[in-house]
């Protein structure tokens, strides 16, 4: 079991001005699940949780910045600057940091969100100072030279091309824009074709310096680590690179939240000679911060989270329609997106589409079954626990909660919160979520006879 503390703790300068105030957020038995926070000066966070049992541990630099933050013309150069940021320091080359972690058989990648962007390098414990230098090196000190830009537009260009390859994936990156049009949540990650070919080697550094500011960011380090060894690390590696900034500086706190579009009743077909047709049908969801998400989890587990659920029962199990299909919710800072995927041959678009439809008109008009609640319940506890056991995962948890959140949450007050949704609740979030007219999003070489019947889907 974990507890919540709030001790505190800060050290001063021979002047007493302090300089860094230490927190311990959640505190389990033996230091096991011990998370704490510490704050340095110029706002850059440090958090880690703290589990003596095992060997390996993660350090991860997460950055408040992601696709949404970008300008029409901008679009995609937070995901080119992830991938800069491997090319080289004034310390190390490119080679140099592949090889540094490759050399003590760790693995390290990156990742770009519509909100935020990771940094992270998996390693044995004993190898934790290294990857704590390799990656501050890199967020504190890449040279984004003219040549790498150059020679990394055509792997960013490779990597559109690879994306618009795979329709199942595509889809999605549709299914924004059917929903949020032409705002920042509703452009592609990656950017397109044409902005990334536009995109300057000095746009992309102001970008880098703009939103790499240390109020920005947030480090997080899981597994068997030492908190005060960590932050002492950190705070030398960006102290080393002046980039720690004022010592009255403030952090960013999570997203206040923007005005975003919203669309009901919108169909948008994309004709590709695929042997499938790639589908989401859904509608507005919720923004993370909503009390009912975790009414919504449950729904949308019991709807399209597993082989059990209503959709994956009706469409692939009694029917035979399709071989994927399930539901998703994607949560922001102040909206959300509720989606049913499913591909299948492009004569059964139309069957696909109604059951989906109706399955979710039952749900929203009378709920879920006990059992279905239940088992519902169960299913996303269980995972919920089993997605956490690598410090990986540990590490997406506590740097995602602060950088999302501003606050951590145990695992047993998650448990808690799921399993004490309640039928109400769920029929309540299933009639504001689902009762909501539907938008559709469609992939595949419909002819013009199926294409002209979309919108029964959506009517």
């Amino acid at each position: 079991m974990t507890s919540r503390s709030t001790r505190k703790t800060a050290r001063t300068s021979s002047e007493g001005r302090a300089v860094a105030r230490t927190q311990t957020l959640l505190k389990g038995t033996g230091g096991i699940g011990t998370v704490r926070r510490t704050t340095l000066p110029g706002g850059l966070r440090v958090v880690t949780e703290t589990l003596p049992s095992v060997r390996s541990a993660t350090f991860g630099i997460w950055a408040g910045v992601g696709s949404r933050d970008e300008t029409p013309s901008l679009n995609g150069a937070t995901h080119y600057l992830e991938h800069l940021l491997f090319k080289g320091t004034a310390k190390r080359t490119a080679l140099d940091i592949s090889a540094a972690i490759d050399a003590v058989g760790g693995e390290m990648n990156a990742f770009t969100a519509k909100e935020y962007t990771c940094y992270y390098a998996r390693v044995l414990d004993t190898d934790l100072p290294l990857a704590i230098d390799v990656v501050c090196d890199m967020l504190t000190g890449s040279l984004i030279a003219p040549e790498d830009v150059d020679a990394e537009r055509g792997v960013v260009l490779e990597e559109i091309a690879m994306t618009e390859d795979d329709p199942g994936d595509c889809v999605h990156d549709l299914f924004a824009h059917t929903m949020l049009g032409d705002t920042p949540l509703g452009r592609p990650v990656l950017g397109t074709v044409d902005t990334i070919n536009a995109l300057t080697r000095d746009r992309i550094a102001r970008f880098y310096k703009k939103h790499y500011d240390p109020t920005h960011l947030v480090v997080a380090a899981a597994g068997n680590v030492d908190h005060a060894k960590v932050v002492r690390q950190v705070r030398a590696a960006f102290e080393k690179a002046g980039a720690l900034g004022r010592t009255d500086a403030v952090p960013v706190g999570p997203r206040s939240g923007a005005r975003t579009i919203r669309t009901a009743g919108r169909v948008e077909l994309l004709g590709r000679k695929t042997e499938q047709a790639h589908v989401v049908l859904g509608m507005p969801g919720l923004a993370r911060t909503d009390d009912r998400r975790w009414a919504l989890s449950v729904l949308n587990t019991a709807l399209g989270g597993g082989m059990s659920s209503r959709l994956f029962q009706e469409v692939r199990e009694k029917r035979g329609l399709a071989y994927s299909v399930y539901s998703y919710t994607s949560g922001f800072a102040d909206c959300g997106l509720f989606g049913v995927y499913a591909g299948c041959r492009p004569s059964q678009v139309h069957d696909v589409l109604k059951i989906c439809r109706d399955e979710l008109d039952k749900v929203a008009a009378e709920g879920l079954s006990d059992e279905e609640l239940r088992r519902a319940i169960g299913q996303l506890a269980g995972s919920t626990v089993l997605g956490l056991e690598d410090t990986g995962a540990l590490m997406n948890r506590i740097g995602k909660s602060e950088l999302c959140w501003g606050e951590q949450m145990s695992v047993d007050d998650m448990l808690a919160r799921i399993s004490a949704v309640t039928p109400d609740e769920v029929r309540a979030v299933a009639r504001d979520v689902l009762g909501q007219r539907p938008s559709l999003s469609v992939i595949g070489p419909l002819k013009d006879r199926q294409a002209a019947r979309l919108d029964e889907a959506v009517s």
